[in-house]
């Protein structure tokens, strides 16, 4: 399961975010290592986008639980469908 993860943290002065955002990179680093995260890119302002390849929405549920510890936010979520099965589905040609 691919999901684009866009977060919108909850208002707070930035200051009183800092130390919990480094944090969130160290938190990030295996999962791009082992590619559970493929793109994470910080939003101009505040916020990130982030794509994730999991096995379950319960698996996406607990590393947004666990991101959302460190910067509290809202988020987007959208399922994306891998491109190949998308034209097997509609009959065209790889």
């Amino acid at each position: 399961m691919i999901a684009l993860v866009n977060s919108y943290p909850l208002p707070m002065r930035p200051s009183a975010a800092a130390p919990d955002r480094s944090a969130v990179w160290e938190w990030l680093a295996p999962l791009q290592a082992d590619g559970t995260v493929k793109y994470f890119y910080p939003k101009l302002g505040r916020g990130a986008v982030a794509l994730f390849e999991v096995d379950s929405a319960e698996t996406l549920q607990g590393y947004l639980t666990q991101w959302a510890e460190f910067v509290p936010c809202t988020f987007d979520v959208t399922v994306l469908v891998d491109p190949g099965y998308q034209k097997r589905l509609v009959g065209a040609d790889d």
